[in-house]
């Protein structure tokens, strides 16, 4: 069997409302030479049922939830094409999106991964993104530190990217594809293809970005994780310096106004101690903050 030219991959626990159009919006694209891998994170609604209608997937089952990146990581694992793309099981694409961005990725044998500008649907109505949610084109680290400005559901990367930088950190349970695509964007430019290729439906209650207060927590996590990249230059580093201050100070004042002493302490600390120390490959009190266990909730 030829392996194919690109590979989806569709996490999704318990959307098998939504689940049937993400697929159907795969099986029509224009460009057809790819395989659909949709990982059921052990759901317990209808799902498996919805997948077998649609024969052309293959459909792998988890006994347990364990997490959209630990889903991702199993269909990375099983990907064969030689480019991979994803898609969030409440989204769904334009009919061209791998059209176009294949025929991007071929022309530009150099560009490791490219995304496509969007649109949003929010219980049902279209709404604008906000300028902080303005894509940009190229070197877009810094843009990517304040906040995920990068869809999953709008990548499309060659494969052997993740054999370089990694893949999703199952430590996260949120802000997971911010700490991807920060790792990505410090060493390579991410071209925007600037044409709204996917629709992202978002609004419903399910949406980790509803189930987990402070997001930053999380963003804090990785931005701690960046900063003891060998590679990070001395312009990048402050800039990681300043965003991961400004956001202990968010989550200081948001845990004072929960009466959560202990855990704003926490976070005034880690802010003093990268505020006093500059130079991090000494390291020394920052040795003492556990990056993927900081303290919320």
């Amino acid at each position: 069997m030829t392996d194919p030219v690109v590979t989806v991959i569709l996490p999704t626990y318990n959307r098998a409302g939504f689940l049937r159009e993400s697929i159907q919006s795969v099986l029509s694209q224009t460009f057809t030479d790819f395989e659909l891998i949709v990982v059921d994170d052990g759901s317990t609604d209808d799902t498996k049922e919805v997948v077998q209608k649609f024969p052309e997937v293959r459909y792998t089952p988890c006994p347990v939830n364990r997490g959209v990146s630990k889903a991702r990581n199993l269909g990375i694992g099983l990907a064969r094409g030689r480019y991979i793309c994803f898609l969030d099981s409440d989204d769904v694409w334009v009919e061209n999106k791998l059209a176009v961005q294949i025929a991007w990725m071929e022309a530009q044998p150099a560009c490791q991964v490219c995304y496509t500008d969007e649109i949003w649907i929010r219980k049902g109505v279209r709404v604008n993104p906000m300028n902080k949610h303005r894509k940009v084109s190229g070197d877009i680290f810094s843009h990517c530190l304040p906040l995920c400005v990068v869809s999953p559901s709008s990548v499309l990367m060659r494969a052997s990217l993740f054999l370089e930088v990694g893949v999703f950190d199952e430590a996260l349970a949120v802000c997971e594809d911010y700490d991807l695509w920060l790792r990505i964007s410090l060493k390579y430019p991410v071209h925007l293809i600037d044409e709204k290729l996917l629709i992202k439906r978002g609004g419903h209650e399910d949406q980790l970005s509803a189930k987990y207060w402070g997001m930053d927590r999380f963003r804090v996590a990785a931005l701690l994780k960046l900063l003891r990249e060998p590679s990070l230059g001395e312009e990048r580093r402050e800039q990681v310096f300043e965003v991961m201050r400004a956001k202990c100070g968010i989550l200081i004042q948001g845990f004072i106004k929960r009466g959560k002493l202990k855990e704003a302490e926490y976070y005034r600390t880690l802010m003093e101690s990268y505020s006093s120390e500059k130079d991090f490959g000494k390291q020394t009190s920052m040795e003492n903050f556990n990056i993927l266990q900081l303290p919320g909730g």
